[in-house]
């Protein structure tokens, strides 16, 4: 390397000429270009109105520890609301339940979710369709909807008008006052239901239920993981099947299916293996042998694909499976990985010829801590007897499943088997669910849950304890009603969070007991092709995946584990679409919400962002000419503050006319501050608008100013419709929005720079086809110190085409007396480019090369530049990115390594969780199979690049074949640019270009797949467990169809049942 002096030392010739005349070119651009960002902006007059009012402003350090306990003690009093909106539900249908009495001859006409307004072709109304009153309402993000009664809903294969689900829906009316009741107690509650065991479904307010195109509706809440939760504890579970010759055909098609939906009741608490068997042992996944994993959606899916191996041949050794499984309970719940919870085996076979006692005997009497699960697939009843026996002698339960329709009701019962001891002990557990999205509004939620049994009524995820309990001769039968539950979206624990306090970096999350993501920036949880979808585990992303530096999980085991603490590393942050890097130093504080399985996360970067300042004006004094966002008084709780703005009921709230409006107080204190402080920008952009002579050829287009508070002040120069680009103004690109809960990535970038320095940019955002404007912002810093937090940042947007102008412009300046300049970037011999600091070109004599990275085009100089210093490459990971899988190899792993691509560059820094690498190549293999394009989560590597601060200007030569490369490279003064002139006689193309391009992170091989199955994460067990209870009555273990003379044909057997228990 060598570095040029300021006097321009030559080197050789060349290199001194260029040098000099690069350095002079450089100088007058940035001079230039300055002056216009500065004087448009306004940034030294706002800089200077800050400095005015330094001694009425108090700079304080943030605490962290002490804030993270602050809003963990919010979250906390946020979710008890919402518990406590639940139990009155319990309470309510639990007294309801107990003043009804069963009449199995009740006819009852009730709002039935699909047919209400439905009328025949008479016009009349069908039954059960009775006019409904529905309206839309923008708290239910605008659906229709009736807030002062419930609908219900019944799954396709149940009949509607059944007695039981007659009186259950009957008796549940009540609920509909109690609906009511929370909603206006809480204008914060969204979705409120009621799952009966039953089947039917209760929900407030009512809506209307549209089937698919095949006029079904395949809901069925007992199946949905927040009824399951809620009703049972968690479990480790060994599946086997029988894959013995008498198997084969139909028989083995529903085993398949069984299993399937064995898998689809199991939850992220649940651990659980597959074993065929005939004459010998079959772990449906090799690679698993004599272990369990956890029932997260990607290791069910793995084993799914694995289902379709299963061929039926052979004898079956049931004796030698059962042992087995047992086994492996045992030793798996010594380590003390698993659930340690309850146990259980599911038996799914076509007979039994013996009834093993011996090996129950062994391995399960007299304590009967393992129940067994017999599902008898097929018509023939020869071996029921045994099977019944088994579920009888080890608190099981025993179901007969003859076609694939039976599959889904029979699977079901033993849910309600394993509800049983919860119900006995009347225990309400409080249980919340991990985040769902919801399907209607694309909204991420939280589903919280209660249970409620026999006359304890199950919510979704909180179970309370009943004000009184059925007679004890009844306790023995454990029967359960079912689970109310309400849904949480994620923004309300995100308005607990003062997003003002944690700087511009700075950010909250929350995790849940399995180290999943409940919020955190930078989960992105969908992805788009032409409409937005979910990912497929985009409930099951770990924290490690989007804090990847932590590469020892420390942070992560510290929440999983509810410890309160502190952490530090440095991160490297992505912006504008993953193209740019930012190398941030964040502390982190954690601490865990109680009563909740969830643990609460602050961080903030070190620097500007653990610093924060008070200012202190009064009313009067601000101007209100200025945008806020609806951050400061949540004008959404009371009906009669719906239409006021934030500017009115900010007054309103000042006023103290109105105590029922809530603001927040410290934050409207801090934005009155500032508007006192920008004031006189908006006079100042007036006059340079008025001012004909100014900016006349309108180059300069929009002014824009943010502070820390979220308020922001614009100012077009020209009218809207002359705009070269809209996009700041509409901030449909979420990086671009501005609010006290989010900086812009105009703001974030000015904050890292140089104070008094700008930062330029091509927005990414307005696509390659219109990379029509160039925007320029500086921070503005309330000290002259290094801890001085950052006040505020202005900037402008200005047409690419004038910003292009000044710069050429500016190179064809000359330092030689005579005039005669021995370079210019009007020679062809050289190629001038202006670049930033992450390599992005802004000015290129080829047009169309604007707003490409610098190394595909130039990629010799590039390689040279990072060689010498002067930008350094770094590496990314998304554990999030979605890629398309080509099927056009005979190879499918192979296929995926070669051509599988992120989408849309990265587009989809959204990523999937990495434990799950191996399912891509699976799907892999589908997608080879039948022939199509899959988009499927993957793990990529990616580079970005980020110039040496250090290093101002720099020459260097590239020996290419036959040739020299020359070029020079100088820094743009206060700036975050480059020029670079480079000599083109010399072609290098032999050096390839370097790109952006994502890796695949891993090779999709075996050995790989099998050490991410086997791995596990650190994850904190539930703190309730309710394995089993000795007055449990255990003969309460199922019956054969057509053998008991006693139950009739009818459409739900099952139901019966379970009502007879």
């Amino acid at each position: 390397r060598s570095n040029l002096s300021s006097n321009c030392s030559p080197t050789h010739t060349y290199s001194f000429s260029a040098a000099c005349s690069v350095k002079l070119w450089a100088s007058a651009f940035g001079g230039e270009i300055k002056s216009i960002s500065a004087k448009y902006s306004g940034s030294q007059l706002l800089q200077k109105k800050y400095k005015e009012f330094e001694k009425s402003v108090r700079v304080e350090e943030i605490d962290g520890l002490k804030l993270v306990k602050k809003l963990a003690e919010n979250m906390e009093e946020m979710f008890h609301k919402k518990a406590e909106a639940m139990r009155r539900l319990v309470e309510a249908a639990e007294e309801a339940h107990l003043q009804h009495e069963e009449d199995p001859n009740l006819q009852y006409e009730y709002f039935n979710a699909v047919l209400i307004n439905e009328v025949d072709e008479e016009g009349n109304n069908v039954e059960l369709g009775k006019e409904f009153i529905l309206e839309p309402n923008d708290h239910f993000n605008n659906l229709s909807v009736n807030l002062s009664l419930s609908v219900v809903q019944v799954p396709t294969n149940m009949y509607n008008k059944d007695s039981a689900i007659v009186n259950g829906v009957y008796w549940s009316e009540a609920l509909n006052k109690v609906f009511v009741d929370n909603f206006e107690r809480d204008p914060s509650l969204i979705w409120q239901y009621f799952g009966s065991a039953k089947g039917f479904f209760r929900q407030y307010p009512g809506i209307k239920w549209h089937p698919d195109e095949h006029g079904v509706i395949a809901f069925d809440c007992r199946n949905r993981k927040w009824y399951i939760q809620a009703a049972t504890s968690p479990k480790d579970v060994v599946i086997l099947v029988d894959v013995s010759g008498s198997m084969k055909g139909l028989r083995l098609t529903i085993a398949r299916q069984t299993v399937s939906s064995i898998l689809d009741t199991l939850g992220d608490d649940d651990f659980f293996n597959i074993i065929a068997y005939n004459e010998e042992l079959h772990y449906v996944e090799p690679c698993l042998n004599g272990t369990l994993v956890q029932a997260d959606i990607s290791n069910k899916d793995h084993f799914r694909e694995h289902l379709d191996k299963l061929y039926a041949k052979g004898i079956g050794m049931l004796d030698v499976a059962l042992t087995e499984a047992f086994s492996l309970l045992s030793e798996f719940n010594q380590t003390g990985r698993g659930s340690v919870c309850s146990q259980a085996i599911m038996l799914i076979t076509d007979g039994a010829v013996d009834t093993y006692d011996s090996v129950f005997a062994k391995y399960n009497w007299p304590d009967r801590k393992v129940r067994i699960f017999p599902y008898l697939i097929g018509r023939e009843s020869a071996f029921a007897d045994n099977l019944k026996w088994m579920a009888c002698a080890n608190k099981g339960y025993f179901t007969q499943i003859s076609t694939l329709a039976d599959v889904q009701e029979n699977v079901m019962e033993y849910l309600h088997v394993l509800s049983r001891p919860k119900v006995i002990d009347q225990e309400h557990d409080t249980i919340w669910t991990e985040a769902y999205i919801d399907t209607s509004s694309l909204l991420i939620a939280r589903r919280l849950s209660m249970c409620s049994f026999w006359l304890i009524l199950c919510r979704t995820d909180v179970c309370m304890s009943p004000s009184f309990f059925v007679a004890y001769l009844q306790r023995n039968k454990g029967i359960l009603l079912g689970v109310v539950g309400t849904d949480v979206p994620v923004q309300e624990l995100l308005k607990t969070i003062p997003k003002y306090k944690l700087g511009i970096h700075g950010y909250a999350f929350a995790i849940t007991n399995n180290g999943y993501i409940l919020t955190h920036p930078d989960l992105r949880p969908m992805y788009e092709e032409g409409k937005k979808r979910r990912k497929p585990n985009y409930s099951s992303v770990d924290l490690s995946e989007v804090e990847w530096e932590d590469k020892d999980d420390v942070l992560r085991n510290a929440m999983v584990n509810r410890k309160t603490g502190t952490f530090s590393m440095e991160v490297k942050k992505t912006v504008d679409k993953g193209k740019r890097v930012l190398v941030l130093h964040n502390d982190y504080y954690y601490t865990d919400i109680k009563g909740t399985p969830f643990s609460l996360g602050v961080a903030l970067s070190r620097g500007h962002g653990k610093y924060f300042f008070r200012g202190n004006v009064t009313v009067e004094e601000g101007g209100y000419r200025l945008q806020l966002l609806p951050t400061y008084c949540n004008t959404d709780e009371h009906p009669e503050h719906a239409d006021l703005s934030q500017i009115e009921a900010i007054k309103l709230y000042l006023s103290g006319r109105d105590p029922h409006l809530k603001c927040e107080k410290e934050l409207i204190q801090e934005v009155l501050f500032d508007a006192v402080v920008t004031a006189p920008l908006e006079a100042y952009w007036t006059s340079l608008a008025l001012n004909k002579s100014e900016n006349s050829d309108k180059g300069v287009e929009i002014a824009f100013l943010g502070t820390r508070t979220g308020l922001s002040r614009i100012n077009l120069f020209v009218v809207p419709e002359q705009l070269s680009n809209q996009d700041f103004l509409t901030a449909e690109d979420k990086e671009g929005v501005f609010n006290a809960d989010h900086f812009p990535l105009w703001y974030k970038r000015a904050a890292e720079q140089i104070p008094g320095t700008f930062v330029y940019s091509l927005p990414f955002s307005s696509g390659p086809e219109n990379k029509s404007v160039v925007l320029a912002s500086t921070a503005i810093q309330l000290l002259d110190e290094r801890k001085s937090p950052i006040a505020a940042a202005v900037g402008i947007q200005m047409k690419l085409e004038f910003f292009q102008r000044k710069f050429w412009t500016a190179s064809r300046q000359c330092a030689a007396l005579d005039g005669k300049c021995s370079i210019s970037c009007d020679n062809e011999s050289i190629n001038c480019y202006l670049i930033d600091n992450n390599g992005f070109i802004l000015v290129a004599e080829d047009y169309s090369q604007t707003g490409m990275f610098f190394g595909e085009v130039e990629g010799a100089v590039m390689s040279k530049l990072l060689a010498m210093g002067s930008f350094k490459r770094v590496t990314l990971y998304d554990y999030q990115a979605i890629c398309k899988i080509y099927a056009e190899s005979s190879d499918s792993a192979h296929s995926l390594l070669d051509v599988s691509v992120p989408e849309n560059e990265h587009d989809f820094f959204l990523v999937e969780f990495n434990l799950y690498s191996w399912w891509h190549s699976d799907l892999a293999a589908t997608a080879q199979r039948s022939g199509r394009t899959m988009l499927v989560p993957c793990d990529t590597e990616y580079p970005a690049f980020v110039s040496e601060r250090t290093i101002k200007e720099n020459t260097g030569n590239i020996d290419c074949e036959g040739c020299v490369k020359s070029f020079v490279i100088q820094q743009i003064p206060s700036s975050n640019l480059f020029m670079v002139v480079v000599d083109n006689k010399c072609d290098c193309k032999s050096v390839a270009p370097i790109t952006m391009d994502s890796l695949t992170a891993a090779e999709h091989n075996e050995s790989l797949k099998c050490e991410r199955l086997k791995s596990q994460k650190d994850r904190r067990r539930p703190d309730s467990c309710h394995p089993f209870h000795p007055e449990e009555n255990a003969m309460e273990c199922g019956g054969v169809l057509g053998l008991e003379p006693g139950v009739t044909a009818t459409l739900l057997p099952l139901v019966l049942a379970l009502l007879e228990r």
